[in-house]
């Protein structure tokens, strides 16, 4: 029976979407692995969206409670607002308190992802404040480490991410994700699906 890898995301701009569908790349490469891409739900009105120049969201479908327990293994991504994941991400976890009274999710690995306008937007505060969320739910942490590549010690370029996860720069708006960012977002599908593959068979 196939391993089941969950890539739940919030994007506004299109930034961490990018990153969900490189990271459901590296989790589809690991055999035995199906992953698939969820949008949490959007919270703000659409007048607001429009205020904002959002762009009208992607096909990709909008999860709910339930597709969380068919699930091996999560990972999460969401913006930075102020430091930590945007409120539409928060929402959408302050909904699962049904699962954690019933310890459904206790267990099961879970990593994390961000985007932040500026280089000192808070992408790591935003992973390291949302691991609460995890541990409440008795969640596994797995974070990205310094495995993903050479990438992670490039000091020429501009570039997101952390050893907590994969992350990219959302400003200016026409910036998409560079090769290293894509490259430890990649890995972090990948080495997600590996351990939940591995938690399950065991």
């Amino acid at each position: 029976m196939a391993t089941k890898i969950c890539i739940v995301y919030y994007s506004m701009f299109g930034h961490i979407e990018k990153l969900a569908k490189e990271i459901q790349r590296g989790a589809s490469s690991v055999k035995g692995v199906e992953a698939k891409l969820w949008q949490v739900p959007e919270i703000l009105p659409q007048e607001v969206l429009e205020e904002m120049n959002a762009p009208p969201k992607s096909n990709v479908p909008v999860i709910s409670i339930k597709h969380l327990l068919q699930a091996d293994g999560f990972v999460f991504g969401f913006p930075t607002r102020f430091g930590m994941m945007c409120a539409q991400f928060k929402a959408f976890l302050d909904s699962t308190g049904g699962l954690w009274q019933r310890q459904k999710l206790v267990g099961k690995p879970a990593g994390l992802f961000s985007s932040s306008a500026t280089q000192c937007g808070g992408q790591e505060t935003t992973l390291l404040s949302a691991v609460t969320q995890l541990a409440h739910h008795g969640m596994i942490f797995v974070p990205t480490g310094y495995k993903s590549g050479n990438g992670m010690f490039e000091m020429s370029k501009v570039k997101g991410g952390s050893p907590y996860g994969a992350g990219t720069f959302a400003s200016p708006a026409d910036r998409v994700p560079s090769e290293a960012e894509l490259e430890q977002a990649f890995y972090q599908g990948k080495n997600l699906a590996i351990i939940a593959k591995k938690l399950k068979q065991s």
